[in-house]
């Protein structure tokens, strides 16, 4: 199990979580998803693992946390084989199969009782003139924008090499169908069903109205460049990390990842079910 400390208030759903777990007859370890600040006191009475150590005898990984810690743990879980399962100690929490509130269901998982739900991935390669300056799975989105100060970035899509779009604006965001409810939905972009093989491309704040979101095969491959900007430089992140800096010239590579992220599903439901639920409950 992997708890973000920040959410899970003294570890409270962790705690009940272990206990139904360990009385259903299953080995738990506890290990935290991200290093914590150094004046966080980690709780005395639990005893927590390296991720590390305990990945290659792990059959699933339980999150506990909001739609950012399970984007944060799907990259590992994807690149150990392992499928994740997700309880959702955020807000809107897309991606988690279970509330706090539905904690006993986790004692099916002792039985085998579940599916894994296939979703796929995107593959991000920048290159600066033949050199590979930053590569990186994600599932949910990539995002190239400007910086903090107010300007224009200036990008040019390419799908397979032809151009598609030319936007002045905020940025552009490359999403997967998973992501279609994150910043994709925020800048206007369609919600588009897991289960959809496509990608999509959605402008942010585009200046020219002509600039709309497309939605693409997701046999595609999407090139973007930065064409023109008074400071010469973009921002691109995966999944909401950290921020590599972009210069005139560099090209960006995304296209389906071969991986796929192996979400755990305990009850069967309509992914449009899910989005009703979570708009009801949010507003």
């Amino acid at each position: 199990m992997t708890p973000n400390p920040y959410r899970d208030k003294d570890f409270q759903t962790v705690r009940r979580a272990y206990q139904i777990l360990t009385d259903a007859g299953v080995d738990v370890r506890l290990c935290l998803p991200f290093e914590v600040d150094k004046s966080y006191d980690l709780p005395k009475d639990l005893r927590f693992s390296r991720l590390d150590r305990e990945l290659p005898g792990a059959e699933l990984i339980i999150c506990f946390g909001g739609d950012g810690t399970i984007l944060h743990m799907s990259k590992t879980a994807t690149r150990a084989g392992i499928p994740i399962l997700g309880v959702n100690i955020g807000t809107m929490g897309f991606m988690a199969e279970l509330e706090n509130t539905e904690l006993e269901q986790l004692r099916r998982l002792a039985t085998g009782d579940y599916t894994i739900d296939k979703r796929m991935m995107l593959d991000v390669t920048v290159f600066r003139d033949r050199d590979i300056i930053f590569h990186d799975i994600g599932l949910n989105d990539v995002v190239l924008t400007k910086g903090a100060v107010a300007r224009i970035v200036h990008l040019a899509v390419e799908c397979d090499g032809v151009q598609a779009m030319e936007c002045g604006g905020d940025g552009v965001i490359i999403a997967t169908p998973t992501g279609s409810t994150a910043y994709n939905l925020s800048a206007g972009g369609p919600i588009v069903e897991p289960a959809a093989h496509s990608i999509l491309v959605t402008p942010i704040c585009a200046h020219d109205v002509g600039s709309r979101c497309m939605v693409t095969s997701d046999k595609r491959v999407i090139t973007v460049k930065l064409i023109r900007n008074a400071r010469r430089n973009a921002y691109l992140s995966v999944d909401g990390g950290k921020s590599v800096r972009l210069s005139m010239g560099d090209t960006t590579i995304i296209k389906k990842s071969n991986l796929e992220t192996s979400l755990i599903r305990l009850k069967e439901r309509s992914f449009y079910d899910v989005v009703n639920q979570k708009f009801r409950d949010n507003r």
